[in-house]
């Protein structure tokens, strides 16, 4: 395969999903990862594709969202893990609601090329699936918020009011024993829509976001069915949750001392 054979395979793969992490790209194409981060330079040159950490973004009519950006890199191997164990129990054929967190956002890199109703508020989320042909696309409208990309307001809401879906999948700001936090209002009332359309609720969160309180309530501990976090979460703070009543799925994180699972390079 030529350079230009290549960097063509690079931007389809980047375009389909979205995102693409270094490691799939290496694999994928058969090159070493020298090679496919010069070829991301080059991509990155040409407008195409904006590198994040862990792997490349396809920048290709997708606007840079400045809260979106700065959070993606934060507690990425937490994400990454916690995603996994998100995605492992939802199952084909469930129409699915995602909102627009970071973790989510993983969560939503890995339903890609399934056979799934997905309805989201969140143009990142969104642009994953724009291309998928096994996938149904719902994307709710409403005010854009340009902080985190995602359409919040009277509008969503109402669109929200008329659904019912599978599962619904949400990110939090702060949990606390009073329950899911966040930090935006109007943001706060759509996730409560989402909460009422939802048959089973699940919640991803790394555990920094445990014992933080945030600016909204969004749900009481007993509102959720399941929480995935990662094996970080203290002893106390798993007791809480299993005692409010959700379902705790735990996912290991990457050993310091494991060869085989080292950290995810900047790519």
């Amino acid at each position: 395969m030529s350079g230009r054979e290549r960097r063509s395979r690079l931007i389809d793969i980047i375009r389909l999903r979205g995102f693409a992490a270094l490691d799939e790209l290496v694999r994928e194409l058969g090159v070493s990862e020298s090679t496919v981060r010069r070829d991301l330079d080059a991509l990155e040159e040409q407008g195409t594709a904006r590198r994040t950490h862990g792997g490349v973004l396809y920048a290709g009519g997708l606007p840079r969202i400045a809260e979106f950006d700065e959070k993606q890199p934060a507690n990425w191997d937490a994400k990454r893990v916690i995603a996994a164990e998100a995605a492992a129990i939802i199952s084909d054929e469930q129409t699915v609601l995602l909102d627009g967190g970071t973790t989510t956002y993983e969560v939503a890199r890995l339903l890609t090329g399934r056979p799934l109703q997905v309805v989201t508020n969140s143009l990142p989320v969104a642009n994953l699936f724009a291309s998928e042909s096994r996938t149904d696309l719902i994307l709710l409208g409403g005010f854009v918020s340009p902080r985190t990309g995602v359409c919040l307001g009277p509008y969503t809401n109402e669109l929200l009011s008329r659904l019912h879906v599978t599962t619904t999948v949400l990110s939090a700001a702060g949990i606390t024993k009073d329950g899911l936090f966040n930090a935006q209002l109007l943001l706060a009332e759509t996730e409560q829509a989402m909460l009422r359309a939802g048959g089973k609720v699940i919640v991803v969160a790394d555990s920094s976001k445990f014992g933080r309180k945030s600016l909204t309530l969004v749900s009481a501990l007993e509102g959720i069915d399941v929480v995935v976090s990662d094996s970080g979460l203290s002893a106390d703070w798993r007791e809480t949750i299993l005692a409010a009543g959700p379902k705790l799925i735990i996912a290991d994180l990457p050993r310091e001392d494991d060869p085989d699972a080292s950290p995810q390079p900047e790519a």
